[in-house]
Order: C-alpha cells, then structure tokens, then sequence
C-alpha cells in the first residue's frame, strides 16, 4: 500500500498492504474522474457534485482517494467535529469493478490512521447507515440511535396546487375548523437556536439521544458543532420555544444528478408528536417549493412509529409517490485506537 508524498501529512504506521493501492488527498482537478466512477450512486441522489468544493475548503476535513493503477476507484471523507473527539466519515463509494475486494475496509482503516495522527484528541469514529445492521455490524459498532426514512418524489408545480388547497394543519380548507388549529410553528433565528441547543436543556427530550442529526450528519449539541450547521443553508423548527416537543431541520433544495430539473429536498424531524411534525413537514414544503420547477425527491427522517402514518398523509392527502418501503437510517460509532 503506497502513501502518496502529496498528501504532506505527518508519517503514518504501516499499514496492511494491498497491490496496487495508493492514497491521495483529492483535489478540484479530480473532481470529472470522482463523478464518472459514482455514476447511480444512492440511486441517483448524491449529494457529492454540489458540496466536493466546499467539502475541499473545509479545515476540519479531509477527502481520500484510492486509486489502482492511477486510476480513482474510491473516495472517503472525514470530518472533525464535537469538539475534536469525534471524526464523520462520509461520502464513501468504490468503483463498481473494485466492490467486494475489500477496498473500503482499507481506505477506512488508513482514514482512521491518518485523521489519529493529525489528530490524536479523536476518540470515535461515527457513521451513519442506511442498511440493515447484522450482528457482526455490532460486533464492530455501538447503535447511537436510528430514524425511519420517507421518500417520496413529486413535481413541485403539482405540490403546490394541492398545498394551496391545505391549512397549516394539512386539512382541507372547505373543512378546516379554526378553533382546532395548532398555533403555527416558529422559525428559529440564530439568537434563538444559540439559546435553546446551547443554554438551555429544552432540547434533550426531542434530540433522537441527544444528537442533531442534518442530512445525516450527526453532531452534538456544542458550540463548535453548532458554529458548523449555522454556516449551513438550513431552516430551523420549532412548534413552540418556550417548551419544545417537535422541532425540524430542512436543508435548502439542491440538484441531483438522477436527471434534468430534479432536486432534493431533505428535512430531519425529531420528535414523536404526528400532528405537530406533519405542520413543520407541510411549512417546510410551502417554503422550499414555492419557486421551484421540475421535479423533487423529498426525504424525511423521522421517529420510526411515525413513518406508517406519515406516510398515509402523504399518499393520500399530499398525493405524492412514495419511493421506497420503510428503511431506516442509523447511527453508529466505534472507537478509535
């Protein structure tokens, strides 16, 4: 296993050696030769052709290429965060051809080595998965907590008509009482999101175990983490701040690669109230469709016993496709020796 002299890290301990295989840190000029080999990955939703520059720019991160033969067949990222005791490993994918050979194991054990030696305060090693965890996934992981995954596809311009038929509620306004309606949720501005994640424990009794999970990224509730999401397009949710139960994070629509004018759209919804979460899923929709064209693949996490229901309300009242059958996302640590 060869460690390229590009990379300008600190030396590594040997690692187990595999023919052919040598690391790199990856750069712009890499970016044609990183799309062509993740071509229908995560069924055409990769989030990767809008955030690699950014993902580049990042202090706290470091993107690894393999490549056999010079050429790429695989990319890991990892990303410092809660405080310097946790590193996020994302984005990874191989090559087609290089599946099953055991490719990711080695780049995730050379990560491993080369995030402990730049730095050596990090104690865990975090994921986030959304296959089924099988016992030996245990034997190497610790559950920190998981979410149900909905999602659906629709055009927006269909959406929006059905939504201008709805209250805030998600009931038809030929029908809507109201003297029943829920107070409308509160958007969360950055003084307040400071206050509520940072200050205060409101927010322990809705985080899934404590963790703000945004697009499956899992961070505690600290302030280095938190200076992290706010630089993010995200919106903030709350139904109440004053003594939250619900509360969601949606991040902006962006392109994806399943096709033209396709985007996604994805909202992390903590909290086991179905009425409550179904009014920030609607408002978050309204906001984030409204100008839109074409169409979206909408992904909802939220708690698994909500997902049935939510589901209903989306087929039969927002009358959108639901992609796939109940999966769910979890995540995962492992320590770091």
């Amino acid at each position: 296993m060869k460690i390229e002299n590009s990379l300008s890290l600190p030396q590594l301990p040997e690692a187990p050696s595999q023919a052919g295989l040598q690391f790199t840190v990856a750069t712009e000029e890499d970016f044609d030769e990183i799309m062509a080999m993740s071509q229908d990955i995560y069924g055409g939703l990769d989030y990767l052709p809008t955030r690699y520059t950014a993902w580049l720019q990042e202090t706290n991160r470091t993107v690894i290429l393999a490549r056999k033969q010079g050429k790429v067949i695989a990319l890991e990222s990892v990303c410092v965060i809660d405080d310097g005791e946790t590193m996020l490993v994302e984005g990874l994918r191989v090559a087609p051809q290089e599946r099953g050979k055991g490719v990711a194991g080695h780049l995730l054990r050379f990560c491993s080595q080369l995030t402990k030696s730049k730095y050596p305060e990090v104690k865990v090693c975090r994921l986030t998965r959304d296959d089924h965890l099988g016992p030996k996934d245990f034997q190497k992981y610790r559950l920190i907590t998981k979410q149900g995954i909905l999602l659906v596809r629709f055009r927006a311009e269909d959406l929006k008509l059905r939504l201008a038929e709805l209250d805030q509620d998600g009931d038809l306004l030929s029908s809507s009482c109201s003297s029943t309606s829920i107070p409308p949720p509160v958007h969360l501005d950055h003084t307040a999101i400071h206050r509520l994640y940072l200050t205060t424990d409101l927010m322990q009794g809705v985080l899934p175990n404590g963790t703000i999970v945004q697009d499956w990224q899992p961070f505690k509730p600290v302030p280095s983490n938190m200076a992290i999401l706010l630089k993010k397009e995200i919106d903030w949710m709350v139904n109440d701040i004053t003594s939250p139960t619900v509360a969601s994070l949606c991040t902006f629509p962006f392109r994806v690669p399943i096709g033209d004018e396709w985007y996604y759209l994805n909202i992390d919804m903590f909290g086991k109230d179905l009425a409550l979460a179904r009014q920030q899923f609607l408002c978050h929709l309204r906001r984030h469709t409204a100008t839109l064209k074409g169409h979206v693949m909408c992904q909802m996490f939220l708690d698994p016993p909500l997902w049935k229901p939510m589901t209903e309300f989306c087929r039969q009242t927002l009358g959108v496709e639901l992609v796939k059958e109940y999966t769910e996302q979890c995540v995962v640590e492992s320590d770091v020796i």
